[in-house]
C-alpha cells in the first residue's frame, strides 16, 4: 500500500485509536476477509455498481472499515447519489479516512482509505450534496453495518472511546 502518514498512538477527536495493526493484527484480519473483500480491500478495487449490499440500505446505525472496525460514518450522511454505489456527505471523523491521489485509468482522483489499517473504501468526489458538497463514493465489501444501539466493533482489542454505541 502507498506511504501514508503514520498514526502510532494517535486519537482521533472522536476518541478512536487510529494505530496501524500490527503485521500480526493485520494478518488476522486479513484472514477473516473472503476472495471480493480482498480484491477491493487490498488490491484498490472496485465492485460493480447496483450489486452492494449497502447501496439501497436504510437503516440507522453506523459504517465501520470491514477489516479493522474504525467507525467511517453515520447512517444520517448516507444519500442516494444515482451511482450504484453506497454514498455518504460526511464522515464522523475526516481522520478516520486518509486521502490519496490517485491517477489510475487515466483520471485524477482522490482515493479514500482507512486511516487506521489502510484498507481501501473508494473514491471522494466534490459533488455531493449540502453541507460538505462532498461524495464519499464507497463499496459494500469495504464496510461493516453496526445498527443503532449496538457496540461498535473492536477487532483489535483497543476499546472504543468510553460508552460508545451506535446512537
Amino acid at each position: 500500500m502507498a506511504d501514508m502518514t503514520t498514526t502510532e498512538g494517535k486519537r482521533s477527536r472522536a476518541g478512536f485509536d487510529l494505530t496501524s495493526p500490527s503485521p500480526e493484527q493485520l494478518r488476522l484480519l486479513v484472514d477473516n476477509l473472503d476472495d471480493e473483500e480482498r480484491r477491493v480491500l487490498l488490491e484498490h478495487g472496485t465492485e460493480r455498481p447496483f450489486c452492494g449490499i449497502f447501496n439501497e440500505a436504510k437503516e440507522k446505525g453506523t459504517y465501520c472499515c470491514r477489516l479493522c472496525g474504525l467507525p467511517l460514518f453515520k447512517s444520517g450522511t448516507k444519500f442516494e447519489s444515482g451511482t450504484g454505489w453506497p454514498s455518504f456527505f460526511d464522515p464522523i471523523d475526516r481522520a478516520h479516512i486518509a486521502f490519496v491521489r490517485d491517477t489510475s485509468y487515466g483520471m485524477i482522483r482522490t482515493e479514500i482509505r482507512c486511516a487506521r489499517c489502510e484498507g481501501h473504501l473508494g473514491h471522494v468526489f466534490n459533488d455531493g450534496p449540502p453541507p460538505t458538497g462532498e461524495r464519499y463514493c464507497m463499496n459494500s465489501v469495504s464496510l461493516r453495518f453496526v445498527a443503532e444501539g449496538d457496540p461498535l466493533p473492536d477487532e483489535l482489542g483497543r476499546g472504543a472511546p468510553e460508552g460508545e454505541v451506535v446512537g
